[in-house]
């Protein structure tokens, strides 16, 4: 635990001009204390640190001395290309490698670029849960992540159906699963895995118990995971589109449409429909996910879209727009 705590400290130096004994303290976890003695063990076996005094003062290595212990372990390396999103390597149980990464790849860095990670840093951040939403990482997370770093088996309990919570309906199964990636979207957090000969989608969420197994698997080297997801979302979007509506909209009501629900099927659909009536509205047919969906969605084109069946979404329409009428004479 020293060693690589004092490994730890001859890199932080060799990365700064000077760090005071708080910013070593800090860096490190320990006590301003620890790092005077540490600093001194280090001068005994010969790593040229000197302690300068006085308010401007701190600790800096002289001679121009820089170590060659900054070769990247797997985990570290792995996790370095993660380090553009630091809730995902938290939620992960990656942070500590991910900081040791940066660290090592600071101080093999020149001078002149070593300030290359926090210029990044002030420029770009991505936050990937969408709005109004906090952010609840899974329990089974840091698991699940270790078994795909490592390709390890894992068998789970996993709840089908049903919300978030062991106290939500839903079928409870067991399933022996190769973890073959993970995938953070909008904060949720899903495991593509294979189960026999077939690739399927969890929530993470909803595993109610995971325990890695001793075997490890064989991976598949021809998966690609982003188009695997990329085809699946792309399924889950359209198996959600449960029954059609049939209206017309303006020519300013066809540019929105597509922001009221899916885009792709709104793309679709205009594709397919007839040429605009010589008034220039179009009449469309558009799959939606249930009529209540279609009314909040829809509703938001005003005027600019008529509801033409079913009649029960029709006869919503007229309802509002008679309430409105009464709230705006």
């Amino acid at each position: 635990m020293r060693a690589a705590r004092l490994i730890k400290m001859v890199l932080l130096l060799q990365s700064r001009p000077v760090m005071s004994a708080a910013e070593l303290a800090a860096e490190l976890e320990v006590s301003e204390r620890t790092v005077t003695r540490d600093a001194q063990a280090l001068s005994e076996a010969g790593v040229p640190v000197y302690a300068e005094r006085g308010r401007a003062g701190g600790y800096r290595l002289i001679g121009g001395y820089r170590t060659r212990l900054t070769g990247l372990a797997r985990n570290e390396a792995e996790a370095l290309f993660l380090s553009g999103l630091p809730s995902a390597l938290r939620e992960m149980g990656l942070e500590d490698a991910a900081s040791a990464a940066r660290l090592k790849v600071s101080a093999a860095l020149l001078p002149s670029v070593r300030d290359a990670s926090a210029s990044a840093a002030q420029r770009f951040h991505l936050d990937a849960p969408s709005w109004y939403h906090e952010p609840e990482p899974p329990d089974a997370l840091p698991t699940v992540a270790d078994a795909v770093w490592d390709d390890r088996l894992l068998r789970a309990r996993y709840r089908k159906g049903g919300g978030r919570g062991h106290g939500h309906n839903g079928t409870e199964v067991a399933r022996e699963l190769a973890p073959y990636g993970l995938v953070l979207k909008a904060g949720v957090w899903y495991l593509c895995a294979k189960v026999g000969d077939d690739f399927r989608v969890y929530r993470i969420d909803r595993f109610t118990s995971v325990e890695p197994a001793d075997e490890r698997f064989e991976r598949d080297e021809t998966f690609d995971l982003p188009a695997f997801w990329e085809e699946r979302a792309a399924e889950f979007a359209r198996s959600l589109l449960r029954t059609e509506v049939t209206v017309r909209v303006s020519e300013s009501g066809a540019r929105r449409l597509a922001f009221t629900g899916d885009r792709a099927a709104a793309a679709t659909a205009l594709s397919e429909a007839p040429p605009a009536s010589p008034d220039g509205w179009r009449t469309v047919v558009l799959p939606v996910e249930s009529l209540d969906v279609a009314y909040s969605q829809l509703l938001s084109l005003g005027p600019e879209l008529e509801v033409v069946a079913p009649e029960e979404l029709r006869g919503r329409f007229a309802e509002a727009a008679e309430r409105l009428r009464e709230l705006y004479r």
